[in-house]
């Protein structure tokens, strides 16, 4: 999937309901990141005497920032601070898993259900699908630059209260491929081997999921490679140079956004540019007054708002005489 515009550049399955294992983890710090202060001191309690698998080790009464937390939970997949972050952004995991699933509805994750907040599956179950995942790496991408930082990174040092630690990243995929910007692998005995990746080449940024999949990280190069190969990232619409002709506003129209595609180089001659402009009188400076609507192949593949600036009315000047 390209995760500046969504489109899927390549599925086999991607709606089939599956175990996620511990990729569980990117809606567990995407909750984190937007409902928790970086900064803030979380406290484990008996919740972490519980956990097993793939673990930080902490203890009861141990305090750690919920920043390094996302460090433990995405670099070595720490149940214990998975569960940690749940009970400290909530009263308990039970009501952080709603949010997982609120979450997961707005970002179009229809065939996903969350039933707690690290991925292990001997109790209680995580689904989802191949797409799901897609639409969630995306978006998380996209709008956080704390989960982009910490999910490039390899290695990792931090001091909590009790011991100091240091962690690499289990992702291997990020030494492995070139281009490789990030992810989270999972693993469990029911679900097999999960990974979601990150990777970009010449502004091209895409992200893959494979679930089940024992060959992960030679899937995820094949695809890359392949995908890099065949489309290249364009800017459809440029908001700084965009000519928008009308007969109707003698004030300037403008965009504030840009509009990029990842075409195939013989999709390149079907793109066309529509601009559709709503006849408003009373306007305001800003006032949206119209689209952009750009199409592939005369199927609309998205669009762009039009707004409108007021150009600033010159001062009458009055020339007295005495």
């Amino acid at each position: 999937m390209d995760i500046d515009s969504g489109r899927i550049l390549y599925q086999k399955n991607a709606n089939e309901k599956r175990l996620v294992a511990s990729i569980t983890k990117i809606m567990t710090a995407t909750i984190a990141l937007e409902k928790g202060n970086l900064n803030d001191v979380f406290v484990a309690g008996d919740e972490v005497l519980k956990m097993y698998g793939t673990n930080i080790y902490l203890e009861k009464g141990e305090e750690m920032k919920l920043q390094d937390l996302l460090y433990g939970l995405l670099l070595r997949s720490g149940n214990d601070a998975a569960v940690v972050i749940a009970n400290n952004i909530c009263s308990n995991e039970k009501e952080f898993v709603k949010l997982m699933n609120k979450k997961a509805l707005e970002i179009g994750m229809t065939g996903t259900t969350y039933m707690n907040s690290h991925g292990l599956d001997e109790e209680t179950k995580n689904y989802s699908t191949a797409h799901d995942m897609a639409l969630l790496s995306s978006y998380i991408y996209r709008t956080s630059k704390e989960y982009r930082k910490i999910t490039k990174t390899y290695k990792y040092e931090v001091q909590s209260n009790n011991k100091s630690y240091l962690w690499y990243n289990r992702n291997k995929f990020l030494k492995q491929y070139d281009y490789a910007t990030g992810g989270k692998n999972g693993y469990t005995p029911s679900a097999g081997k999960t990974l979601v990746t990150t990777a970009e080449k010449d502004g091209l940024r895409l992200t893959a999921v494979t679930l089940k999949d024992a060959n992960q990280y030679e899937t995820h190069a094949n695809l890359y490679d392949y995908l890099f190969e065949k489309y290249k990232s364009y800017t459809i619409v440029d908001k700084d140079n965009f000519e928008i002709k009308n007969n109707f506003y003698k004030d300037n129209l403008y965009l504030k956004k840009s509009f990029k595609y990842p075409l195939m180089e013989e999709e390149k001659s079907k793109i066309k540019t529509v601009v559709e402009l709503n006849k408003i009188k009373n306007y305001k400076n800003g006032t949206k007054v119209g689209v952009v609507n750009v199409l592939l192949d005369n199927n609309k593949i998205g669009s762009v708002s039009v707004y409108i600036k007021k150009k600033a009315q010159k001062k009458k000047k009055f020339l007295f005489s005495s």
